[in-house]
């Protein structure tokens, strides 16, 4: 079963995908638009959200409705440890970027909306979405990798701020 959950994530998040696609364009510079670890992080929240099972049914369920002595639905409504984990994730990651951003994250990345729908249901201007894009999925970048501190404990002072105690402890001959 967990071959077959990563197959289907596979194919939904193959090279038809607008994130694919949008990793595929260039900069100005010649360089990539999008780095390894914003592609990465928008792979991740994608996989995640899948696990999580958050995406809408739009269709009917034939499955037959069997009540229980409690009133609830038994069957696909109990959710495994590992679709709460990834709910879990989800909620975190999307708390970490801002409300802002997160909305742009949820439709490109998880809804898998393009670019031109983006700005269309925004009513942004024609190409801003793929700027927001990129900001939203570096922000998400930072959120799974948040910059390695070297250096030890860092504080305030530079060296030498604490004050000279020499004095107090001198011997009064």
């Amino acid at each position: 079963m967990m071959r077959e959950i990563n197959s289907v994530s596979a194919v939904k998040h193959g090279e038809k995908s607008p994130l694919m696609q949008l990793s595929r364009l260039k900069d100005r510079n010649g360089s990539l638009f999008l780095t390894c670890q914003a592609v990465e992080a928008g792979a991740r929240i994608a996989r995640d959200f899948d696990r999580a099972q958050m995406q809408p049914n739009i269709s009917a369920s034939l499955m037959p409705r069997l009540e229980t002595r409690t009133g609830g639905v038994s069957g696909g409504d109990n959710l495994s440890d590992i679709a709460l984990d990834a709910r879990r994730r989800v909620r975190h990651a999307l708390k970490a970027i801002g409300p802002e951003l997160a909305d742009v994250v949820l439709d490109f990345c998880c809804f898998e909306k393009g670019l031109e729908q983006i700005e269309r249901e925004r009513q942004w201007p024609v190409r801003s979405a793929k700027v927001m894009v990129r900001t939203a999925l570096q922000a998400l970048a930072r959120h799974y990798a948040p910059p390695n501190i070297t250096g030890g404990i860092r504080h305030w002072g530079d060296d030498g701020y604490r004050p000279d105690l020499s004095a107090l402890f001198r011997d009064e001959r």
